[in-house]
């Protein structure tokens, strides 16, 4: 059974019984739900938020606004390296949130629209899993013959180490701060505890990253994470790797952490960034028999679970956290469900890309999977930007690897620099189509751009280098 009536473009359904009934409006629900509407299926899609989850209101499209308002500080600071007279008077922190909230707004707005100009049921209120095929909200249970996990993740935290909002923040918390900390101990150093840690060194704040890891983002080729951390150290970022985490205690004025070793370090404010957990407590999945491990959902490739008819997307599955994982996996359920048959993901051929300064972008296998995986027939490129043109112009410093097969395709691409995250769409390509560097070397990239810098790479791998030195 389909809506029964509309109200304020949000239908009212007093039951439903839908071909896709979706559980969160993130970024892998709220996909589902637009392609699956789109292939003419009825679609229920549950949120106790606002469409959209975490990636649209307190993850991606918020840290990155934060970001460029990093950017554009350092742009005054440094404006006089370019020629250009310009002061930097300091951060008004209620303005850049008026900026980041503004960008959030028009986003969610289109969303909200694009979700009610397709039909599709929305279900306000927090669901639960109460049948294989059945998802009750208060009291009203819904029915859908395809029933989409797709519940999202929260910040985690330690155990013993209690999140105040005031002193001891998750990233949430920062989104929301109203002043820019004089000094900041960040623990975890991932990709969100190095943008948060980015933004805050470009507003002015003294930076420690402690990171029990022996090296910041340890997803990411060593390559990589060590021009990250010499970057961070130029810009007098402090870094404690290798350095666990033991407790916090609150002072007159911030925070004493206490890391291995006895070592204490004074701040403002302590933001604890280790990661994100699957969000499923409570929400019945056990209850029903769903196969779970560590809190995520089990799922196949082809996105489903233990339980006949029932997928799972997004951040509750094991993988990358990425919002666009979870969006492409939720077009591919919409898309099988329709009996499309579309091709399994490639998790290895996911972007990655961590927006500090410098960036951070990566797609396919690094250096030490591919050697695990194919011992010597392995070849690699480091191509600096140092000879590319655009580069020297936005005055970045960075590289473009290559690792690729001994007379094959190319196995990964990773690059670090300022801006480089706008490449790895034709690196993906690149990895995904298993181009060899002689099919990428012939192809022509404009000049000057930092774009350059991956046809230079290719044509150092195919042996034909100009300005490259491996």
């Amino acid at each position: 059974m389909g809506p029964t009536q509309r109200e304020s473009g949000r239908h009212q359904v007093a039951e439903g019984d839908f071909d896709v009934l979706i559980l969160g409006a993130g970024s892998g629900g709220y996909a589902c739900a637009l392609r699956a509407a789109q292939l003419g299926l009825t679609v229920g899609l549950v949120e106790k938020g606002d469409l959209g989850g975490t990636c649209l209101h307190v993850g991606c499209i918020p840290t990155k606004a934060l970001l460029h308002a990093a950017e554009v500080a350092d742009s005054a600071r440094e404006a006089s390296q370019f020629g250009v007279r310009a002061t930097l008077d300091g951060i008004d922190m209620p303005a850049v949130n008026a900026y980041k909230d503004k960008v959030v707004g028009r986003l969610f707005k289109g969303l909200t629209g694009l979700i009610k100009s397709r039909g599709i049921t929305v279900i306000e209120g927090e669901g639960r899993l109460t049948g294989p095929r059945t998802v009750t909200v208060g009291d009203t249970a819904y029915t859908g013959r395809h029933v989409v996990l797709a519940s999202g993740s929260y910040s985690k935290s330690l155990p013993g180490l209690e999140v105040d909002g005031e002193r001891v923040l998750t990233s949430e918390h920062a989104l929301r701060l109203d002043r820019v900390p004089e000094s900041v101990v960040v623990l975890g150093g991932g990709v969100i505890g190095c943008e948060f840690a980015s933004v805050w060194a470009s507003f002015g704040s003294k930076v420690t990253i402690v990171e029990a890891l022996p090296r910041l983002v340890a997803a990411e080729d060593e390559a990589s994470s060590k021009a990250l951390e010499r970057a961070f150290r130029k810009r007098k970022i402090d870094l404690r790797t290798g350095t666990p985490f033991q407790s916090v205690k609150h002072t007159e004025t911030g925070v004493a952490v206490t890391v291995e070793g006895g070592d204490v370090i004074e701040a403002d404010l302590l933001l604890v960034a280790v990661g994100r957990g699957p969000s499923t407590q409570g929400l019945g999945y056990e209850e029903q028999g769903v196969a779970m491990e560590r809190g995520f959902v089990l799922a196949d490739e082809r996105c489903r679970t233990n339980l006949e008819g029932v997928y799972a997307v997004g951040d509750i599955v094991p993988g990358l956290q990425l919002a666009h994982r979870g969006f492409q996996q939720g077009i591919f359920v919409a898309e099988d469900i329709a009996g499309l048959d579309p091709r399994p993901i490639d998790e290895a051929g996911i972007p990655r890309v961590t927006y500090s300064h410098p960036e951070i972008a990566s797609v396919g296998l690094d250096e030490a999977t591919a050697r695990e995986k194919y011992g010597d027939d392995v070849t690699t490129v480091t191509y600096d930007l140092g000879g590319n043109g655009k580069s020297q112009i936005l005055g970045t410093s960075g590289f473009v690897k290559l690792v690729s097969r001994t007379d094959g395709p190319v196995l990964g691409i990773h690059l670090v620099g300022d801006r480089v995250g706008e490449l790895i769409g034709e690196a993906q390509l690149i990895y995904s189509w298993e181009a060899h560097a002689d099919d990428v070397a012939p192809l022509v990239h404009a000049h000057p751009t930092q774009n350059e810098a991956l046809g230079e790479a290719h044509l150092a791998l195919a042996g034909k280098a100009l300005h490259a030195h491996s």
